[in-house]
């Protein structure tokens, strides 16, 4: 059973979540769930919202809602404006650039046509373990903060498959012998992907909202494993 979420903000026109990973913010035509946060957050605080961005199933952290159509729909024109700040937090397998842009476009589905998508990242920690997986004798892995200038769909986490350093534990981008060991191993089976923060003006008020959502146990762990000093 999926307990109440965590409220990070909210006033008469927004209310901010910690969503958790593994469930989907509405209903698709491709998935079979029952349950999305859409309909139990609605029922949590009595009250209807509406959705004013996305966050994937198996991402966590921040994620915002409208509480009344306006407010929805002039927020939701800062993030197609490319006005709204948001970084997340990711693991990665290997190492990495100090920081660099991502300028890769994508296509939301084999067939349609790529669109623009810009990814700026900074790596925080960077980390060997003597651990055996696949054919190399030891383990590399990144701590990453990502800010996304656009929002294409998996926008990040194909964005590192293509630069060939996955999100650990990215069933569909990831690496499998990766993902394996730290679901057998370690007990960690989520994605290691965490919407961090997110920073725009209110519709309302125009006043700078900053959000910030802490990460959960699993990503906690994750980040010991591997020695990562890291706070918000």
């Amino acid at each position: 059973m999926i307990q109440p979420f965590p409220i990070l903000y909210e006033d008469d026109a927004l209310i901010a979540i910690n969503k958790p990973t593994g469930i989907l913010v509405h209903r698709t035509r491709i998935s079979e769930d029952t349950q999305f946060v859409l309909q139990l957050l609605r029922d949590q605080i009595n009250q209807r919202i509406y959705p004013i961005h996305r966050l994937d199933r198996a991402t966590s952290g921040v994620l915002i809602f409208g509480k009344n159509k306006k407010g929805a729909s002039q927020l939701s024109e800062q993030f197609r404006a490319k006005k709204v700040e948001k970084q997340y937090l990711g693991i990665i397998r290997g190492y990495v650039e100090t920081e660099a842009t991502i300028d890769y476009p994508l296509a939301r589905e084999i067939g349609l046509p790529k669109k623009e998508a810009i990814s700026h990242y900074r790596r925080v920690a960077q980390t060997e373990i003597q651990v055996p997986i696949g054919r190399y004798e030891t383990a590399r892995y990144s701590l990453v903060e990502v800010r996304i200038e656009t929002g294409r769909r998996h926008q990040i986490r194909r964005h590192f498959s293509h630069l060939r350093h996955p999100i650990i534990g990215d069933k569909k981008h990831g690496d499998v012998k990766h993902n394996k060991h730290w679901a057998n191993e370690f007990g960690i089976a989520r994605m290691l992907l965490h919407a961090q923060h997110m920073q725009f003006n209110h519709p309302e008020t125009g006043k700078n909202i900053l959000i910030y959502a802490p990460i959960n146990s699993a990503f906690q762990q994750a980040l010991d494993l591997l020695n990562f000093q890291f706070s918000i």
